[in-house]
């Protein structure tokens, strides 16, 4: 296995251990493969929900870029409920994991499937 494999099956990992929930390895793996090289960089592949600024960013560069999700208050309320399951006294939040709940709040599973 890669580095990649390897990441991948930490995050799949927390995503049952500490979400309570069974990852979809596809959606998982499309997921981390679109968070680029940051999950590779120990700083940025863990995302700070107490950060104002790092929240705004997933907010803008991932719900509504990325997701293509509208701009209204239901974004930040979805952050929030993520951020809940996740577990907000959990202070290592990976980035792809966080993303992956995102997707599947917003049912944007879409947006990583291959057109046909």
């Amino acid at each position: 296995m890669g580095k990649r494999d390897d990441l991948i099956a930490k995050y799949a990992s927390d995503i049952q251990d500490k979400c309570g929930m069974k990852p979809d390895m596809k959606l998982l793996t499309a997921v981390t493969i679109a968070c680029g090289p940051a999950i590779y960089k120990a700083d940025a592949e863990k995302v700070s929900a107490g950060d104002k600024e790092e929240m705004a960013r997933v907010r803008k560069n991932w719900v509504i870029k990325k997701l293509g999700v509208k701009d209204t208050p239901k974004v930040d309320e979805g952050i929030a409920a993520c951020i809940e399951t996740y577990g907000k006294s959990n202070r290592n939040k990976y980035r792809a994991v966080l993303y992956y709940l995102l997707v599947k709040h917003f049912k944007k599973g879409s947006v990583f499937k291959p057109a046909a």
